[in-house]
């Protein structure tokens, strides 16, 4: 598993994530890594958002999970994904990001949105 820092609210990946983000930067034959953020949505409050991306904005969270990428988190995220470590998992057909996030007060039943409690 990668980080920038010992920083508890760094944003991490596993090993199979990163090899899942690498595989797809080099079809894309592009890119400067993940963009990591939030949507209101669902019936628990939010949904991540992911998306490869050219170059980051300004104010971006940047976290170098590989040598070869980083994460970026818009300040409007950061509050609701600080800490968070992103798993890649294939189970049949299905395949997708995990979001193991710290944050998270709840889960939605379906599993597509979750509850934050900021303090």
């Amino acid at each position: 598993m990668s980080a920038v820092s010992g920083d508890d609210d760094s944003v991490t990946m596993t090993d199979t994530a990163i090899e899942h983000v690498r595989t797809q930067l080099r079809k894309r034959g592009t890119g400067k890594g993940l963009r990591l953020g939030v949507t209101k949505v669902g019936c628990s409050g939010y949904a991540y958002v992911v998306d490869f991306l050219d170059e980051p904005k300004d104010g971006d969270r940047e976290f170098a999970v590989a040598e070869d990428f980083s994460v970026f988190v818009d300040v409007k995220s950061w509050p609701y994904v600080k800490g968070t470590r992103l798993d890649f998992k294939q189970q049949g057909l299905n395949a997708g990001f995990e979001f193991h996030n710290p944050n998270a007060a709840s889960l939605c039943g379906c599993g597509e949105s979750f509850n934050v409690e900021l303090a």
